[in-house]
């Protein structure tokens, strides 16, 4: 496919790159993980303008300026949910809404911004004993599926397992199944005002998982999909017409 000059930023917190915890992500992700992640869009969209922000910014580097020149944001929190600022999260829920598209990831699911626009707790079972997660592609004609071997070989990740509690997606693309016999879906999209997002879960910071060159191609497929540059940013008004417009 080819790219389409896209403008994207890659939100990553930073917390475990700056504790240096765990000790491996230094060797696996030796430019952050926010970093690794860029580096695998820039393979599949040579002429996609990519930049990068980490919780400590000022704003989180995520200012309205910013936004407003992104196409798609990817999300990446863990540690540090609770020091997003509310006030950021509203700025991205607007964004959201009027059109800017929105991949979360991995442990995203419990960032403020998914939950609010998933308006569930988004919980889920989990265990990390570094067990091998297999990522079946169930929806082979989706956008975000071209080209994606299935299954997915992950050799080590930590277990994502149900009741993932989101909403009922609109489209099911992946689900991975483990070792322990767990099943999740893994790869699901969502609409929310006119913004797109797609939650995909391998991606854990213990391993190397943003190094996988066909993980790499989903996000930026999943990018491809989830912007609409040609979209006017526009959030929807609430309005109060006058009774007299159906007479």
């Amino acid at each position: 496919m080819q790219s389409t000059g896209l403008r994207i930023t890659v939100w990553n917190e930073g917390v475990h790159e700056r504790r240096n915890s765990p000790p491996s992500i230094g060797q696996n992700y030796p430019n952050g993980m926010h970093g690794a992640i860029a580096e695998g869009l820039a393979e599949h969209l040579p002429d996609a303008t990519i930049r990068t922000a980490v919780l400590d910014e000022p704003e989180h580097g995520l200012t309205e300026e910013a936004l407003a020149g992104t196409d798609v944001l990817l999300w990446w929190g863990h540690a540090a949910h609770g020091d997003v600022s509310d006030e950021v999260v509203d700025r991205v829920q607007r964004h959201v809404l009027g059109g800017m598209g929105l991949l979360v990831l991995h442990s995203g699911h419990f960032s403020k911004i998914f939950t609010r626009l998933m308006g569930t707790t988004c919980s889920l079972a989990w265990r990390n004993d570094g067990g091998r997660e297999l990522v079946w592609t169930v929806a082979p004609a989706h956008p975000i599926a071209e080209g994606i071997e299935s299954p997915i070989v992950i050799p080590e990740q930590e277990m994502y397992g149900e009741l993932f509690d989101i909403p009922a997606p609109d489209e099911l693309i992946f689900i991975s199944s483990f070792e322990g016999g767990e099943v999740f879906r893994s790869g699901v999209t969502f609409t929310r005002g006119r913004g797109r997002i797609f939650y995909f879960s391998p991606g854990d910071q213990e391993y190397p998982v943003y190094n996988h060159p066909t993980v790499r191609r989903v996000l930026a497929n999943g990018a491809r999909w989830a912007a609409q540059p040609r979209i006017e940013r526009e959030v929807p008004a609430v309005t109060n017409p006058s009774r007299e417009w159906f007479a």
